[in-house]
């Protein structure tokens, strides 16, 4: 397991890709700001647990897993609300091919001293194959009584009314099929900021991220 600590007020933007064993533990002090995203194009295990231990803590987690063949992606978040006046946010998006799997269990914990906290969880998957399987488990514990706590999950396939309607204004069904994927991850990737992108050793740009994307999405 790594560690990784955010003292009082310090902002953390995290880009972690591919990376195949990924058991993460961040505890952050007060006022501090995490940011963390997880793109996954082949098979991983995900474990991120996130303390807030002291007040006024900000967390975003955003997930990407888009797989084909026989890869799968098992995504466990710990999302626990230690002290109050919190905020976390969680988007997270499987888009699933051939007889790739998906699983996600999002936990998330508001302690007893955790009041005004404000957490949304969310979990939208997409499946692209008849033998694709996605299974998600959403758990929440609330403990404190003056608190703002959502989630939603949702699995599908694409929405054929809307490739329809492409199809009606001359826009072929492969083609409408590839912008309605890119629209699907859009509002993740184009969150990743330029500036302090890292992926432990290596940089990228969102630019270079969508590219790598749009290679996949091409050959689906």
């Amino acid at each position: 397991m790594d560690t990784l600590s955010l003292n009082k007020g310090e902002q953390r933007n995290l880009v972690l890709i591919d990376k195949p064993e990924l058991d993460l533990h961040v505890l952050q002090e007060a006022g501090s700001l995490l940011r963390l995203f997880v793109f996954d194009f082949h098979s991983a295990k995900n474990i991120l647990h996130i303390d807030h231990k002291a007040a006024n803590c900000v967390t975003e987690i955003y997930h990407l897993a888009f797989l084909h063949g026989a890869d799968s992606v098992f995504t466990h978040t710990r999302m626990h609300h230690e002290k109050g006046e919190g905020i976390s946010r969680q988007m997270v998006k499987f888009v699933l091919d051939d007889a790739a799997k998906g699983e996600f269990f999002g936990e998330l914990v508001i302690k007893p001293d955790a009041q005004h906290v404000d957490a949304q969880q969310t979990n939208r998957n997409l499946l692209l194959s008849k033998t694709a399987t996605m299974r998600t488990r959403p758990q929440l514990e609330i403990y404190a009584d003056d608190v703002k706590a959502s989630h939603g999950a949702t699995t599908g396939q694409l929405d054929d009314s809307a490739l329809f309607y492409m199809q009606q204004r001359c826009i072929a069904p492969e083609e409408g099929r590839k912008m309605l994927l890119r629209a699907f991850i859009m509002d993740i990737v184009e969150k990743v900021p330029e500036e302090g992108l890292s992926t432990f050793g290596s940089r990228l740009s969102p630019k270079d991220l969508m590219v790598t994307i749009d290679s996949i999405i091409e050959q689906r």
